[in-house]
Formats: structure tokens, C-alpha cells, sequence
């Protein structure tokens, strides 16, 4: 399994990534003090996002995380959302959380050093997709005998990639980069999908939150089957806020949002497709 911290750099994703730029901030001029002389500013939501990482945030915003930056807002008084907008790359959190052009990262993986984490809003696994009818509808894990002789859509360097090497059918792997500039180039996600309908893979195996998206934005009848039962290799991840250390206040406020609104965070990541887990790996559906 990879580290919490390198899972993100793909999850983002994975999925996001890039060139470093320099970040542009949309801000309220004479921002103040939070709580407990917290660097929060207490009238905008000030968001520190991707401008082009579907399904996750979006500069025209249509992402969920966009959606959910909304609820936030509207759950703490404030005023309106602004973002400082930069890749989610090397560099993310040090040039917009850290350096205070903004107060929140609305998705990161549960357990990296670089933030303060809130409780986890949602639980997702990596998935497999492929279509109906081609052998494979009862497939629930990388382990099955069916997939040694299918082509296999993997992203470079991810955790099922690793299982992939395990039972030996990384010679079936056509491997998919771990780093896009999104802003210049399609998401793997959405290229892998295409593959899988063109027929250049027969399975792609991806993070779900992406799978679940895509999948329905290019075939709605296509099948995604969560990897929760993996017997070796960690394939669910608890996703959390993320915060500057020194936010003690505006986590538990957070932290608070979250416990209050769980039914609408879910149904906002239910409209995207987001495949939802339970501690028990069972499906939330609701």
C-alpha cells in the first residue's frame, strides 16, 4: 500500500496534477482573524482548489467538492466562496493553505502530515469498470482467474497496480500516467473509459470517485464493482478537510458541519456517482 501522502498526489485522485504556476486568489480585501486569532477569514469561505480536476473541482464550478464549498459556506455564515486556484500537484499545499491565501482543501486523504485533517465526510474504494457481457459480471477482485488473459487499464504507481504485480497480469497492464496537467490534457479517468469502450483494455481499474463520474458521463450501462474485498492491499480511503495545523476552531466547526449535514454530503456525492462505503465496506446508497 502506498503512503496516505503519495495516494494524494495521485488522487488528486491521480489524477490531478502538473506545473508548478504561481497561485491566483480571489479574496476579500481586509480579510480578518478567525476564532481564537485563527488566520480563518470569518465572512468568505476561502477555498483552495484545482481549476480543472473533475469530478472534484472546477473553475466554472461544477465539481462536488465545488457543491459542498457551498454548503459549507451556507452552514458557517458566510458571505460567499472565494478559491485560489493552483494544480494539485507537488507544491499545493505549500503555496495555498500553508502560505494563507485560503482556509480549506475540500478533499484530502485522511492521515497525511502536510494539513490538519477533519473527520472524514466520506469513505470511497478503487474500482474496476468494464462493460456487461464480456465474462466478467461476477468479478469482484483483482485476484480473479478471469482477468489473466484482459487487457487492464491501470494508473502507473497506484495501490491496485501493486495487486496487479501480486497475482502476476502485469503483463495484461496497459499503464496510464500518474501525473496530467488537467488543465491542458483530458483526465486519465476520462481517457481510460474511452479506451474501455473502444476496446483498447477491457477493464479499467481506477479510484472511484473518478470511475464512478466518468463512467456514467460516457456509458451509463457500464459496470463499476468496488475492490472493498482485496485481500492484500489497501483499497479504501477515508476523505477528510483539510486544514492548517494551527486551526483548532475551524476544524471543530468543521468537524461539526460535517456531523449535522452528513445526509446532504451524501447526496451531493451520490448526484456525481461517488461510489460511498460504510466502516464496513458495505455501499451507502443514501
Amino acid at each position: 500500500m502506498q503512503s496516505s501522502k503519495s495516494f494524494l498526489y495521485w488522487f488528486a485522485a491521480l489524477l490531478f496534477a502538473a506545473i508548478a504556476v504561481a497561485p491566483s486568489s480571489v479574496r476579500a480585501q481586509g480579510a480578518g482573524l478567525g476564532a481564537a486569532g485563527e488566520l480563518v477569514d470569518p465572512d468568505i469561505l476561502r477555498v483552495c482548489a484545482d481549476p480543472s480536476n473533475m469530478p472534484f473541482s472546477d473553475q466554472s464550478g461544477k465539481g462536488f467538492e465545488n457543491k459542498l464549498a457551498e454548503l459549507v459556506a451556507s452552514k458557517t455564515g458566510r458571505k460567499s466562496v472565494a478559491y485560489t486556484w493552483y494544480p494539485m500537484a507537488t507544491g499545493f499545499v505549500r503555496n495555498t493553505l500553508r502560505s494563507n491565501h485560503c482556509d480549506i482543501i475540500m478533499g484530502y486523504a485522511q492521515g497525511d502530515e502536510l494539513v490538519q485533517n477533519t473527520n472524514a465526510y466520506y469513505r470511497s474504494t478503487y474500482v474496476m469498470v468494464f462493460k456487461k457481457g464480456t465474462g466478467l459480471d461476477d468479478v469482484v477482485s483483482i485476484e480473479d482467474k478471469k482477468l489473466a488473459d484482459k487487457k487492464i487499464g491501470v494508473v502507473a504507481g497506484t495501490p491496485p497496480a501493486a495487486n496487479l504485480a501480486k497475482v502476476g497480469y502485469m503483463r495484461n497492464v496497459l499503464p496510464y500516467p500518474l501525473m496530467v496537467d488537467t488543465r491542458l490534457a483530458p483526465s486519465m479517468a476520462d481517457v481510460m473509459i474511452k479506451d474501455l469502450m473502444k476496446g483498447t483494455i477491457d477493464v479499467a481499474i481506477l479510484w472511484g470517485p473518478m470511475a464512478g463520474y466518468y463512467a456514467h458521463e460516457i456509458n451509463p450501462d457500464l459496470t463499476v464493482v468496488s475492490l472493498a474485498k482485496e485481500k492484500s492491499g489497501h483499497m479504501a480511503y477515508r476523505i477528510t478537510m483539510g486544514v492548517r495545523p494551527s486551526d483548532q476552531e475551524w476544524k471543530r466547526t468543521l468537524n461539526k458541519i460535517i456531523k449535522e449535514n452528513q445526509p446532504e454530503i451524501n447526496r451531493i456525492l451520490l448526484e456525481y456517482y461517488v461510489p460511498l462505503m460504510d466502516e464496513n465496506d458495505k455501499p451507502i446508497t443514501q
